[in-house]
């Protein structure tokens, strides 16, 4: 495990979101387990040595979801912290899935996924996932680069 400089805590890990979308609705499942249980979210996770970032996404969600995505793009950067010892440094980015239904591959990080609506999504929302949303409505990068967002390891 790598430290900081200091020799403190581990170094930030790098995280994908994903925010697949469809005809005006985004992909989001209820996170199970891991960090974020009970919160529903895009698919993700990290990013693997000598992946590129678009590469990232495309395993991830074949991974979780078994669906093929296109037209990767960037949609915002961000710091996560949850409890004391997880910090991640989140890419995200949107694409969209033209065909197929999610399958969930994971079932013991996730109770399934659908489609939602912008206008109604599921709550509580994991704190990735909601600025991923609030970036592509607003056209603006969410969190702002000198936050550091934190959210509670369950949800309430």
């Amino acid at each position: 495990m790598e430290l900081n400089a200091d020799g403190s805590l581990p170094r930030p890990k790098v995280g994908m979101g994903v925010l697949v979308m469809r005809d005006n609705r985004v992909l989001l499942g209820q996170r199970l387990g891991a960090h974020g249980a009970g919160y529903y979210a895009a698919p993700g996770g990290h990013v693997e040595f000598g992946e590129s970032l678009a590469e990232a996404a495309r395993r991830e969600v074949w991974e979780e979801c078994q669906l093929r995505i296109e037209d990767v793009r960037l949609l915002s950067v961000g710091t996560y912290l949850w409890d004391d010892d997880k910090h991640y440094v989140d890419v995200d980015v949107i694409c969209q899935a033209p065909e197929g239904e999610p399958v969930n591959t994971e079932p013991g990080n996730c109770a399934g996924w659908a489609w939602y609506a912008l206008d109604q999504l599921p709550a509580p929302l994991f704190v990735v996932t909601e600025n991923m949303i609030q970036s592509y409505l607003s056209g603006q990068s969410v969190p702002a680069l000198d936050v550091v967002c934190r959210q509670a390891s369950t949800a309430p």
